[in-house]
């Protein structure tokens, strides 16, 4: 009896050590991965990369991005919500993206398959023309669309994209009808819009658009938030021209874990993603014009998320039967 009890008490002790081995609070035990639903180089890949260095250094263990594109973001999220949910497997979420593609594509995820962590980058949308082009401003370009519909073309960086979407919103609550026209990445919507091929773009005003700005090869009419944005203040929002629904397109580049990982494990990793966009080495990394002036943390990333989810919803499903 006495052997048996004495082994009983070593299974316990073994039991017990590796729960504390396992435990929230010595997380992270191993090397954590980020998984980008993206190829390298672009914005989510530099989000990413940038906050993984700081990462590893505030957690202690090493932080590799991996690059997993393919089927709209899906394959990258198809990894994470099969992975374990102890926070050692992570992904950039590009929102609405990430919740839009199950609404519109059969995957075997949604919208509450992952838990957020904090926004990293928010990157707004910019409806734009050509530099040479006839429509002076925002007001010219929506009253010809309006008095001609569907004859004036936008192109946007991909049939399903919230650009994309908003777009159908423009038409559907707001009777004002453009045709999409869906391209692939940025090179080739700038190249769209400098040969003529499309009226306007409906884009991301990420560091290459911006450039075309400086150069005057391209000139923006108005800007998604709901407020005006520092490097573009002379750029109405579509608020102010009459559209306060059309709030929605901007990119929100974060953290994600899988569903079921421990609230510790996330707060952990909240609090050093929030430390992180405190450090001015790390904004200018990242640019600071994209970081938010007040860090977006788990509980509002994912009501921002909950949000495009509801408004987006109706148009995913048409999209879906279409």
């Amino acid at each position: 009896m006495r052997t048996a009890r004495a082994w009983i008490a070593v299974v316990a002790l073994l039991a017990a050590a590796c729960t504390a081995q396992d435990a929230p609070e010595d997380y992270p035990s191993e090397e954590i991965t980020v998984l980008v639903p993206y190829t390298a180089g672009g914005p989510t890949d530099l989000a990413a990369r940038t906050m993984g260095a700081h990462l590893e250094k505030a957690l202690g263990q090493p932080v590799i991005v991996e690059n997993v594109p393919g089927a709209a973001g899906s394959v990258a999220m198809n990894e994470l919500v099969a992975s374990e949910p102890d926070g050692h497997t992570l992904t950039l979420v590009a929102a609405p993206s990430t919740v839009v593609t199950p609404m519109i594509q059969d995957v075997p995820y949604d919208a509450n398959s992952f838990v957020a962590i904090g926004v990293i980058t928010a990157v707004p949308s910019v409806l734009a023309v050509a530099g040479d082009s006839p429509y002076p401003d925002a007001a010219a370009f929506l009253d010809a669309a309006r008095q001609r519909p569907g004859e004036l073309t936008v192109g946007t960086p991909g049939a399903t994209t919230s650009q994309a979407i908003e777009l159908r919103r423009l038409a559907g609550e707001y009777g004002v009808e453009v045709t999409v026209v869906p391209f692939n990445g940025n090179a080739e919507l700038i190249q769209a819009v400098l040969g003529g091929a499309v009226d306007a773009v409906f884009i991301n005003v990420s560091q290459d658009i911006r450039q075309q700005f400086d150069a005057g090869t391209f000139r923006p009419l108005a800007i998604s938030p709901a407020e005006r944005v520092d490097y573009l203040p002379d750029v109405p929002t579509l608020a102010e021209l009459g559209f306060p629904e059309l709030t929605y397109s901007t990119s929100l580049f974060g953290l994600g874990a899988p569903a079921g990982t421990p609230p510790e494990v996330v707060s952990r990793l909240e609090a050093a993603m929030r430390d992180g966009l405190a450090d001015p080495g790390v904004r200018q990394q990242l640019d600071e014009a994209y970081v938010p002036d007040e860090f977006i943390g788990a509980e509002a990333f994912r009501q921002q998320l909950d949000e495009i989810v509801r408004v987006y919803g109706p148009v995913a499903t048409d999209l879906r039967g279409g």
